[in-house]
C-alpha cells in the first residue's frame, strides 16, 4: 500500500476508542500559538494561572492546580488524603483501580477496598458496610473516591441526591472525599446540575481537559488553598512540575470557554448510535443506559473471539475498545459526527453479518 493510500485509510477511520483521541481544533491551536508563557514551577506562567483561577471558579473552590494527566490528579489526591497502610474505598470497576497501573499501592502505599456498584454507582449503604471497624487488626478507612461520570459503567451519572447522601455519611464517619471528575462536565451538561454543585461536598475534585473537552493534555485539581499548596509540592515530587506550560494551559482555557456546551452533541450522537446498534441482530445494547457519551454493547452469537472482532471492525474502518469478553465500548467526541455514527453502525453490522 502506498503512503498516500495509507494516509487516506487513516483519514477515513472512525475512531470510537475514547474521547482522548480528539485533535485540537483550529481555534484551539491558534490559542496555543498565541499563549503568553512563563515558568510555572516558579508560579510565573500567566496562562496557567488564568486556567487554574477559571477552574476554581467553575467548581466553586478556592484554588486549582494544573497537572499533566488525570491519573496524576487522582494519585496526588490519594497521597494527600492518606498515610501508608490506609484503606481507600472505591467502586470495584473505578478508573483508579482498573486503569492507573497499580499506582495507589506503588506511590501512596495504600490498599483499595472495592465495593460492588450498579453500573459503577455506589449507594450509601454499600459505603457504610465497607468502612472498617477502628481496631488494630484493620487498616484505617480514611478516603472515599467517587467517579463522575463512571467510565466502566458506560458513562453513568451519579444523581446529585445520591452524591449528597453518600458524602454526608462518609463525612460523618471521618473520611476524606475525592471526586474523580474526569468527565464531570459531561455529567453537568447531561443533567443541568452545575459542576460546582456536583463538586461542593468533596475535599478535592479533579477533571480532565483531554477527554470530551478536546484539549491535547492536562487535568485540574480543585480544592482549598491550603490543600492546593500541599498538592503543588506533591506534584513536584511526582515529577509533574512543568515549565512554560501556558501553551498547554491555553488549550484548556479554550476548551472550557468553547467546548463545554457542545458536549450535548456527543451525548445525542451516543444515544443515536445505541438506538441504531439495537437494530443489529447480534448486538445487545440498552439505549436507556446511555446517559452521556459512552456506549457499552455486547456481541452475541458470534464464533469469532473478541480480538478477532476488534480486528474485523478495524479493517472495516471502525476503532473500538474491548472491555470484556465480546463486550465493547464506544465513545463519541468532537471528531465524531452523526454521519460517522451512522457509518459506524453500518460497518459493524456488515462485520457481524459475516461473523
Amino acid at each position: 500500500m502506498s503512503a498516500s493510500a495509507s494516509n487516506y485509510e487513516r483519514l477515513m477511520m472512525i475512531d470510537l476508542r475514547s474521547d482522548t483521541v480528539t485533535k485540537p481544533t483550529p481555534g484551539m491551536r491558534a490559542a496555543m500559538a498565541q499563549a503568553e508563557v512563563g515558568d510555572d514551577v516558579y508560579g510565573e506562567d500567566p496562562t496557567v494561572n488564568a486556567l487554574e483561577a477559571k477552574a476554581a471558579r467553575l467548581l466553586g473552590k478556592d484554588a486549582a492546580l494544573f497537572v499533566p494527566t488525570g491519573v496524576m490528579a487522582n494519585q496526588l489526591c490519594l497521597r494527600l488524603h492518606t498515610r501508608p497502610g490506609d484503606e481507600v474505598l472505591v467502586e470495584g470497576t473505578a478508573h483508579i483501580i482498573r486503569y492507573e497501573g497499580g499506582s495507589a499501592s506503588a506511590l501512596s502505599q495504600v490498599q483499595l477496598c472495592c465495593i460492588d456498584g450498579d453500573r459503577g454507582l455506589l449507594t450509601a449503604d454499600g459505603v457504610l458496610a465497607a468502612i472498617r471497624p477502628k481496631d488494630v487488626h484493620n487498616p484505617p478507612t480514611t478516603l472515599l473516591c467517587l467517579e463522575q461520570t463512571h467510565n466502566f459503567g458506560g458513562g453513568s451519572v451519579y444523581p446529585l441526591s445520591t452524591i449528597r447522601e453518600i458524602t454526608k455519611l462518609a463525612g460523618d464517619q471521618g473520611l476524606a472525599l475525592h471526586l474523580d471528575g474526569a468527565r464531570l462536565f459531561n455529567a453537568a451538561v447531561a443533567t443541568g446540575v452545575s459542576a460546582a454543585e456536583f463538586a461542593q461536598p468533596f475535599d478535592t475534585v479533579s477533571f480532565c481537559l483531554s477527554k470530551g473537552l478536546g484539549a491535547p493534555v492536562g487535568s485540574l485539581i480543585t480544592s482549598t488553598r491550603d490543600r492546593i499548596a500541599k498538592l503543588r509540592r506533591l506534584r513536584k515530587m511526582f515529577g509533574g512540575g512543568m515549565r512554560q506550560a501556558g501553551i498547554l494551559a491555553a488549550a484548556g482555557l479554550y476548551a472550557l470557554e468553547h467546548h463545554v456546551t457542545r458536549l450535548q452533541e456527543d451525548h445525542e450522537n451516543a444515544k443515536s448510535f445505541a438506538l441504531q446498534l439495537q437494530q443489529v441482530p447480534t448486538v445487545y445494547v440498552d439505549p436507556d443506559h446511555v446517559e452521556t457519551n459512552i456506549i457499552v454493547f455486547e456481541v452475541v452469537r458470534s464464533d469469532r473471539s473478541t480480538q478477532e472482532l476488534l480486528q474485523a471492525f478495524k479493517e472495516n474502518g471502525v476503532l473500538l475498545n474491548a472491555i470484556g469478553d465480546h463486550l465493547f465500548r464506544a465513545v463519541t467526541h468532537l471528531d465524531v459526527s452523526n454521519a460517522d455514527v451512522e457509518q459506524a453502525t453500518h460497518k459493524i453490522g456488515k462485520v457481524l453479518a459475516n461473523a
